[in-house]
């Protein structure tokens, strides 16, 4: 077996087409979606920013 890894940049707002359209466009099998957090610090406290999403291919 085979295993590709994929990085899809994504912002709050557009993540949910852009992440629809790449996944139609694979040929293989997902095997996972892993998204990259860092934290983010604010005036109101600490935060969670997700950076990119890594996302596990299996090709035949």
């Amino acid at each position: 077996m085979k295993y590709r890894v994929h990085r899809l940049e994504v912002k709050k707002d557009t993540v949910q087409e852009k992440l629809e359209h790449f996944l139609n466009q694979l040929e293989g099998e997902i095997l996972s979606i892993v998204p990259y957090v860092s934290p983010k610090f604010q005036a109101m406290g600490a935060t969670a920013k997700v950076d990119f999403l890594l996302i596990v291919e299996k090709i035949k």
